[in-house]
């Protein structure tokens, strides 16, 4: 490479290093970000090897009897928080395979709309049984990574879904299962064999989904959820 095919790269790549910064520093605090299309959008979530294969087998989370619906599952809609909570899958046996999880539109907004803060605090500790027993759905807004794993300074949504409520949800609200597991190794031997690699690129090469703006959350439901 001549020096002035390197002087051109090493610009082009910090102008790209600068727009990067300047979208992430301007992203409000609080805000739903996915890859969705008109009818559908696509969570995560990641299970024992067991769980997982007759779960895409299937088509139906429920369908290893491993599957308990006595627990609250939590969700995420960013991939990359998906990758940091898994360890790109290598974290632990029971996170060994992701799978992304596709609902419509109006299931997801259910969840929302009956979702309550995590730092919601009780007045009493009769408020706490209460809620203990309702078993509400959960929101945690969690500080966003990017796909190297690096905290971000905005957040990122997680919904717990409570043992009332899985049996419903792995049933009636998930209406595709796809493993992507692989997809999350590939990115961490990319990731690992090549440090400077733009996310640009790793988009190109389908290890990083487009997550847009989600606006299809009501006003107050958004004023309820902190959002900004």
């Amino acid at each position: 490479m001549s020096p002035r095919e390197y002087l051109s790269n090493h610009i082009i790549r910090s102008f790209k290093i600068y727009k990067m910064s300047s979208t992430k520093a301007s992203t409000p605090q609080r805000q739903i970000r996915a890859f969705h299309d008109s009818e559908t959008i696509t969570v995560y979530q990641a299970y024992s090897v067991p769980i997982a294969t007759a779960a895409v087998t299937a088509q139906s989370l429920s369908a290893s009897p491993l599957f308990r619906t006595t627990r609250m599952t939590w969700i995420k809609p960013s991939w990359a928080w998906m990758l940091y909570r898994a360890g790109y899958s290598y974290k632990d046996p029971g996170q060994a395979r992701i799978l992304a999880l596709k609902m419509k539109h109006a299931d997801f907004i259910y969840l929302l709309e009956q979702g309550v803060l995590s730092s919601h605090k009780a007045t009493n500790q009769k408020d706490a049984e209460a809620r203990k027993k309702n078993e509400e759905v959960r929101i945690q807004w969690d500080p966003e990574r990017n796909v190297r794993l690096d905290k971000l300074d905005y957040r990122s949504i997680q919904i717990g879904i409570p043992g009332a409520l899985s049996e419903r949800w792995a049933k009636e609200m998930i209406v595709e299962i796809e493993d992507v597991t692989e997809r999350a190794k590939e990115l961490k031997r990319v990731l690992d064999e090549r440090p400077d690699v733009m996310d640009e690129e790793l988009s190109e090469m389908g290890l990083v989904p487009e997550e847009k703006l989600y606006q299809r959350v009501p006003a107050n439901v958004k004023e309820k959820l902190r959002m900004d």
